[in-house]
């Protein structure tokens, strides 16, 4: 998400060294933005393949899919295979594959952007702005291709013998055709903005404060010469890769109520009647539990005025 921008601004890029010829510098960044667009779309897509089948059951038992919603996370990874095929743990990924090089293209361009405007304009300079920057791309990349993680997630819920819909193009005509055109692919915007502002904050501080830490305390047994710089010490690439695995961990737990109250709301319009979760504030109150439990919803809009109700 946009931590991942602010996290990886944190360390310099390697010097452009001048090439000979007209337009050498401005070639050789120009091939430095390629490579990097190029290695970070290849790594999100492993990425994302490799965790997919968790994605999945992420969004299942988020959204209470009436097939999985009473099992658990290791029991479904079991379930879904034995009624769907392996296959069906990678519902929706096709669509995550597109995003990603989209996504990382405007994030990069947009943080370099919002960096220098930000250190310009508004004189704000250090970790402060990078983490600035970072956020606000990260919301530009989001905005930009939320459509694409829509349809994902509509592929994701569908259940083999109950499709809705036959794949992305399909997914695409439909949510336009029957769900208020344009607008209809923006269901969930809102909570995904607000929950990038704790999640990247919380993770360039972790990050921030583990590699500081490590650094003080342990820095032969954590530490290492910087390439550019000898005599500035650097976390070992195991070790970074620790910290931002655990600083990823925490942030992505405190944001976590959005990143639900995001998934509702995207397929609200596919969730039997009372899961239907169309507006956040409303979504974050409302509390669902079978048996003997009770169903309370304590606010629900109609098309005139809001109508405050109570389901016993």
């Amino acid at each position: 998400m946009a931590a991942a921008a602010a996290l990886a601004a944190a360390d310099p890029q390697p010097t452009v060294p001048q090439a000979a010829g007209a337009g050498g510098p401005t070639a050789r960044r120009d091939f430095y933005w390629l490579r990097s667009f190029l290695a970070g779309g290849i790594a999100g897509c492993c990425a994302k393949t490799t965790v997919a089948p968790l994605d999945r059951v992420k969004v299942l038992l988020q959204a209470h899919n009436h097939h999985y919603k009473h099992l658990g996370v290791f029991s479904t990874l079991r379930a879904v295979p034995q009624k769907e095929g392996y296959l069906g743990l990678y519902k929706g990924n096709g669509a995550m594959m597109i995003r990603i090089f989209p996504y990382g293209a405007i994030q990069f361009m947009a943080f370099e952007h919002y960096k220098t405007f930000i250190t310009t304009k508004l004189g704000v300079s250090g970790h402060v702005h990078r983490l600035m920057a970072g956020s606000m791309a990260g919301m530009t990349a989001v905005i930009c291709t939320y459509p694409l993680d829509m349809v994902r997630v509509r592929l994701a819920f569908q259940v083999k013998g109950e499709h809705t819909y036959t794949g992305i193009i399909h997914a695409f005509k439909t949510i336009y055709a029957k769900e208020g055109g344009f607008l209809g692919f923006y269901r969930g915007l809102m909570p995904t903005i607000l929950g990038m502002a704790p999640y990247a904050g919380v993770s360039f501080f972790t990050f921030g404060t583990l590699k500081s830490v490590g650094l003080s305390y342990a820095p032969t047994l954590l530490g290492r010469p910087s390439s550019d710089n000898p005599n500035v010490l650097v976390l070992k690439t195991h070790i970074n890769l620790l910290c931002g695995g655990i600083a990823g961990a925490i942030a992505q737990t405190i944001s976590y109520p959005f990143d639900v109250t995001r998934r509702r709301m995207q397929l609200g319009t596919v969730l039997p009647e009372f899961e239907k979760c169309l507006c956040h504030p409303f979504t974050l109150v409302f509390q669902y539990h079978e048996g003997d439990y009770e169903v309370r919803l304590w606010t629900a809009w109609n098309s005139e005025r809001a109508v405050p109700w109570l389901i016993p």
